[in-house]
């Protein structure tokens, strides 16, 4: 890394400035097309593992540009290969393809009408996060590149990953099953960047943070078993309901109490408890989910620590039994920019962008499964503006929401960052 450190200092500004002009000037001409595959996409969402027609056109475009394409990776995924004219390092480019289980209010020609089954129910299917715009960037970025493809150092791998949101219950997917399946080999890759769009940060910013970005995000069920009795009658029971109402009061000491706030932030949240089906009935058992975020494995240990002992012994001093099951079915590592890549990549960014519109950010307690290539390959993830210039952030529609909506002229950044990145990372490694 130090290597790379001193190379960046070594390219002239002049070849950057002829390097970023030829970025813009073909970002620029394919603009609407990036565009036109965005809405087609988000006209036509798919959810996790499901990204068939998705990940057919993709592929299809990766075909038509000359790129070596490879297809069913992680079940929907598709990986794009392209051999630049000189060698150098392998750069990845992460974009996410499926959308969630939300249905659509905002009024567009566009607009999802999609509905499918999950989880038993008939629900609305959206791109309420975004994922639509990642995928039309990457597809832009790879006709961009394959353009300047004499200049390019290396190869460039580009991976379209399906079920970033989680996937169907039982099934594997998402960024993990791809690095099972190999996607970080056979070119093995150096680095990876991936982008984010935000319908919160204004059109035309890119926002980022140094070490942990976003947070490690375990899923939890807790189950309280008690003694099922005649509401008149509570002293004939164990009442699981009390004793649910104690552990999540008690589950908030964690972060007040026991997390270091000066240091990193920490959630513990009760998203869903389900107990009882009369008024006059005090059921036998609840059972209660929740998420725990956070950006350390030390604290992530704490956390599940103080979660089951809490949990347990607030059961036990009821006469309750009381069972925590954390990780319940998903589990996301800290999503963590390599700090010395993300130093050094910060020009590149602000060359994209324009030195004031590339901010610092704070922690972002979401989550993201591009954490685990990051686990294997220094990795900087960053943000990029989809909300309308003027528009307060405090009333922008957030992500997985009915009314999510991104400002598409900001689409035209993402290209010309990713391009950036890749080029002068290979520039870098070159010199």
């Amino acid at each position: 890394m130090k290597k790379l450190i001193a190379s960046l200092f070594l390219i002239s500004p002049l070849f950057l400035f002829a390097q970023n002009a030829e970025v813009i000037k073909r970002t620029d001409a394919i603009t609407q097309k990036i565009i036109d595959w965005r809405r087609d996409f988000h006209e036509h969402p798919e959810l996790g593992n499901q990204e068939k027609r998705t990940a057919a056109i993709i592929a299809k475009h990766l075909q038509n540009l000359g790129i070596e394409v490879q297809t069913g990776i992680a079940k929907t995924g598709v990986v794009g290969i392209l051999k630049g004219g000189k060698p150098g390092p392998v750069v990845a480019l992460r974009a996410d393809m499926d959308g969630l289980p939300v249905t659509e209010r905002v009024v567009l020609p566009f607009a999802s009408k999609v509905k499918t089954n999950y989880n038993d129910q008939e629900v609305g299917v959206m791109h309420a996060c975004g994922h639509d715009s990642h995928m039309a960037i990457l597809m832009g970025v790879a006709e961009v590149l394959v353009g300047m493809k004499k200049d390019i150092a290396g190869t460039v791998k580009f991976i379209f990953q399906p079920a970033e949101e989680g996937t169907p219950v039982g099934e594997e997917g998402g960024a993990a099953l791809m690095i099972k399946e190999g996607v970080l080999q056979n070119p093995k890759v150096d680095v990876i960047f991936g982008l984010h769009i935000n319908s919160q940060t204004p059109v035309g910013q890119i926002t980022y943070k140094p070490g942990g970005t976003m947070a490690a995000v375990n899923d939890m069920k807790i189950t309280v078993t008690g003694r099922q009795a005649h509401g008149a009658y509570p002293w004939s029971s164990i009442d699981p309901i009390v004793v649910s109402a104690q552990i999540i009061n008690s589950l908030q000491t964690i972060v007040s109490r026991n997390l270091n706030v000066t240091e990193n932030p920490g959630v513990v949240t009760i998203g869903s408890i389900h107990g009882g089906v009369r008024s006059n009935i005090i059921p036998e058992k609840v059972e209660m989910l929740g998420t725990v975020r956070n950006f350390t494995k030390e604290d992530e240990a704490m956390f599940i620590e103080r979660i089951k002992t809490i949990a347990v012994k607030t059961g036990e001093a009821a006469g309750a039994k009381v069972e925590v099951q954390i990780p319940y079915s998903n589990h996301y590592p800290v999503t963590f920019n390599d700090i010395a890549l993300t130093e050094k990549m910060l020009p590149s960014l602000q060359r994209s962008a324009g030195a004031d519109n590339v901010k610092l950010k704070p922690p972002v307690t979401g989550a993201e499964d591009f954490s685990f290539f990051q686990e294997k390959v220094p990795g900087l993830f960053f943000f990029l503006g989809g909300m309308p210039k003027g528009q307060d952030p405090l009333k922008a529609p957030s992500h997985h929401t009915p009314d999510f909506f991104l400002d598409e002229s900001g689409f035209n950044l993402g290209v010309k960052a990713l391009c950036n990145l890749t080029l002068d990372y290979m520039n870098a490694k070159k010199n």
